[in-house]
């Protein structure tokens, strides 16, 4: 049911660090409220509801989604968790916002979807560039003939740790760890965004920390109908990277910061001829975990789902899966033979 004027009431399931930028994008929301947060150490929630002005704060999940005065839950678990507490909270009838990458398999994300489709819950993972101007105004060049004939979409997402974080999930294979699943999930969904569809073929190469099974820096290529090609590089020893180009017979479009832009004042994105000629285009400048907030709100209120969101969610794990598979195997992945609609 349509109620435009509804105050959105937030829960939090954890306290991770990312979780202090969504409680910040939640205060700056329209008609949107944090109302309360769980921990499964009763303390630390208290601790962090003080220090972040929720409401209330609950000394465990099964708390929070027994509250019948929380609209959505935001989900910044480890990886592992996401299945299982998606799950939960969609039948205890919660809008679930969830941080990337949405599961650990693709099996188990399409549970997700089902679960939450069959309990009218809006399902999204916590990608927050999708939602901003900029991302508006890029697609709208993607889509119209300014690039002329798609060809290429190269991407990169690397952080370089000075020194290696000890016990971090991101380097537990069980938790969802590596650099794929926490870097190239934006590269891959990225693809998918600008070409619309999936990939007909893909292919991976990765390299591990010691002996410990998960990839700690990964290159990828995915084969697409029409002659396109896409490939991207993720990693955890490299400087600091976050761009895309997507490339076409008349002219290239770059985005050299589309996670998150350099300066949040001038979001920008350029668009290169093959006479040496640019032209700079900035966008609005809002921020883009407040722009996530809203647009989810948004589709509370309207009491009519996007599917979309949880449709790209599911198809950038499925390519996930496959490409880590032919890493891990050193072959190439028929999209349809290894994940069968």
């Amino acid at each position: 049911m349509k109620d435009s004027s509804r105050t959105v009431r937030w829960g939090i399931l954890g306290t991770a660090r990312i979780a202090e930028k969504i409680s910040i994008a939640i205060h700056q929301a329209e008609n949107a409220e944090l109302t309360c947060i769980a921990s499964r150490d009763s303390q630390r929630a208290v601790d962090w509801a003080q220090k972040h002005h929720v409401k209330r704060s609950v000394g465990s999940y099964e708390a929070l989604l027994a509250d019948s005065e929380i609209d959505a839950v935001y989900i910044p678990l480890p990886p592992s968790l996401h299945g299982e507490w998606t799950v939960r909270a969609a039948r205890a009838g919660k809008h679930v916002l969830c941080e990337k990458p949405l599961a650990l398999n693709v099996n188990q994300a399409r549970e997700m979807r089902r679960v939450c489709l069959e309990n009218q819950v809006q399902l999204m993972d916590g990608v927050m560039w999708y939602h901003h101007p900029r991302a508006r105004e890029i697609l709208q060049k993607i889509r119209s003939d300014a690039l002329g004939e798609h060809r290429r979409f190269t991407s990169a997402f690397t952080i370089c740790w000075d020194n290696i974080p000890e016990n971090d999930l991101r380097l537990q294979r069980d938790l969802g760890g590596g650099s794929l699943g926490d870097l190239g999930w934006y590269c891959i969904g990225a693809t998918l965004w600008a070409f619309n569809e999936l990939p007909q073929k893909v292919f991976g190469t990765s390299r591990s920390y010691e002996d410990n099974d998960v990839d700690y820096n990964f290159s990828g290529t995915m084969w697409f109908s029409k002659d396109r090609i896409a490939s991207f590089d993720c990693g955890f020893d490299v400087c600091m990277r976050k761009w895309f180009e997507i490339a076409g017979t008349k002219a290239s479009l770059v985005c050299d910061d589309f996670t998150r832009p350099w300066d949040n004042g001038r979001p920008k994105f350029h668009i290169n001829d093959d006479q040496g000629n640019s032209i700079k285009y900035e966008t609005e400048d809002p921020l883009q975990e407040t722009c996530m907030i809203n647009h989810f709100c948004d589709i509370i209120r309207s009491g009519r789902l996007e599917q979309q969101w949880s449709d790209l969610g599911i198809n950038t794990q499925r390519v996930l899966n496959a490409i880590d598979y032919s890493a891990r195997t050193e072959q190439v992945v028929n999209l349809a033979d290894f994940f069968p609609q």
